[in-house]
């Protein structure tokens, strides 16, 4: 256990990317055995920028996905796209890495940086539902179904004490504004990978709508995969820079 401990504290930190849910569908193993899965594509996935230690006070790769039209991105981020030499995009985040994992501005990540069987953290905004009562949003048990309850049998009850506390605490669990929280599931493990289509499936479900934006890294309660590339996968305009570039980083 100590050994594994160690080996998730000194490990490379890669990159994770931005993908989008596609939706919920499931794959069948050569066993028969039926596994849901959550279908994510990071097809154009691109680096636009990277952060340094000198200039920022940290080590990051700036990534972004999907094309956004010209008219709805200011001057200043057109200028920012241009010095990067990729189209605009509709999603722009920020992944710590180390100074060894970074990749080449312009880079765009495929499907195959991740690798079957690995664990990967998703994180994703919840689905919206609006204002809702103490059952749906806190799973409170409700009121009596009779003796004496008419009308709000789904009503949460007591808040507070009247003498004593004589008030009603910060933080009570009350009906109100529930979802589009940020909520990040661990340890979801890859099952197939589809490199053309740019198609990442991952067992389980995974937070947000269809369509939303979605970020996936590499676990960090778990031991890297053996098979993993590092710093990782990606492709060029140019094929025969990139194996050249993955060669370089190999080396040194």
């Amino acid at each position: 256990m100590r050994d594994q401990s160690q080996a998730i504290q000194h490990r490379p930190k890669r990159s994770g990317v931005i993908a989008q849910k596609l939706g919920m569908t499931r794959v069948f193993t050569d066993a028969g055995q039926h596994i849901p899965v959550t279908v994510l594509q990071l097809e154009g996935c691109q680096v636009i920028a990277h952060r340094s230690e000198d200039s920022n006070g940290y080590v990051a790769l700036q990534l972004g996905l999907g094309t956004a039209k010209v008219k709805n991105v200011s001057k200043a981020e057109r200028g920012h796209f241009a010095i990067a030499n990729v189209e605009p995009k509709r999603k722009v985040v920020e992944f710590r890495v180390d100074t060894s994992s970074l990749l080449p501005i312009g880079a765009e990540i495929t499907a195959d940086h991740f690798v079957v069987g690995q664990f990967v953290d998703v994180t994703g905004t919840s689905t919206g539902k609006g204002f809702a009562g103490g059952m749906k949003r806190w799973n409170f048990g409700g009121l009596r179904a009779t003796h004496g309850v008419s009308v709000s049998h789904r009503s949460i009850g007591s808040t507070g004490g009247r003498q004593d506390p004589g008030k009603t605490f910060k933080n009570k669990k009350m009906p109100g504004h529930m979802g589009v929280d940020r909520i990040t599931t661990l340890n979801l493990k890859v099952v197939q990978l589809d490199v053309s289509r740019g198609l990442v499936l991952v067992e389980g479900a995974v937070p947000g709508v269809k369509g939303g934006w979605i970020y996936l890294r590499d676990a960090i309660k778990k031991p890297l995969h053996k098979d993993l590339p590092l710093p990782g996968k990606f492709r060029m305009n140019n094929d025969n820079l990139a194996s050249e570039l993955v060669a370089n980083e190999q080396e040194a």
